[in-house]
């Protein structure tokens, strides 16, 4: 199938047909197993990254629910010591908005900063516990 393009003087130009959807995962955590290798070797590259450029350099499946939970795999990634916030950039799928952009951490650091995310998670849940006693 192509998609066809037409032109106003009179020439035709012919392409491949644009993809509609990508492949959808039913279950989450089977999604996230998938899609998280794609990740790694990105962060191991040490360059800057988006999470669509990869989704969309990879072919990675969709999530269940794609437009809520593509939002959680970087908090995951986060938590997980292997990607850090580096700064913005513009969406690859619309130009006007600006979207986090990601870099690895270095391999020698990914548990070391695993380990402090989750202390200072425990702090503020142990923070949140200590004002709702008080209130």
């Amino acid at each position: 199938m192509t998609h066809i393009q037409p032109v106003f003087d009179g020439n035709r130009i012919e392409a491949a047909a644009p993809s509609t959807s990508r492949r959808v995962v039913d279950d989450y955590e089977a999604w996230v197993d998938e899609v998280i290798p794609a990740f790694v070797a990105a962060a191991d590259t040490g360059r800057p990254f988006t999470i669509c450029s990869v989704a969309t350099d990879n072919n990675l499946p969709d999530p269940p629910h794609p437009k809520s939970q593509w939002g959680s795999l970087p908090a995951r990634l986060q938590d997980a010591g292997l990607i850090r916030h580096h700064g913005y950039g513009p969406s690859a799928r619309c130009r006007k908005s600006l979207v986090y952009v990601w870099i690895g951490v270095p391999v020698r650091l990914r548990e070391l900063v695993a380990a402090r995310r989750r202390d200072e998670r425990a702090a503020r849940r142990a923070a949140r516990a200590d004002e709702r006693r008080a209130a």
